[in-house]
């Protein structure tokens, strides 16, 4: 079975990164709006080349996922590949903005 990364949240950087055999993955995030209204836009997911195709992104992007739902923030997935990935797991389809 593959090594599954490791996800660091950087709140303060407005980040989630991931690290896998020495190379790393970044999901961007922006926190937009306040209250009911607040919604957290994620304009991009930048993968290492090294660990691309280990499910590296999608790890990313589960983890900022579940935090946007433990924060109650709906999800405005700017990247392609958060809006495609959110449209393959219904289960957090009543997050989408």
């Amino acid at each position: 079975m593959a090594d599954a990364p490791t996800i660091r949240h950087r709140e303060d950087a407005s980040r989630f990164e991931a690290a896998l055999d020495g190379a790393r993955g970044v999901l961007h995030y922006q926190r937009s709006g306040s209250g009911a209204a607040a919604s957290l836009v994620i304009p991009a997911v930048v993968v290492d080349p090294a660990i691309a195709g280990r499910g590296v992104a999608g790890a990313l992007t589960r983890a900022a996922l579940d935090w946007a739902r433990s924060e109650g923030l709906r999800v405005e997935p700017v990247c392609p590949y958060v809006a495609a990935w959110m449209q393959r797991h219904p289960e957090y389809a009543a997050l989408r903005a």
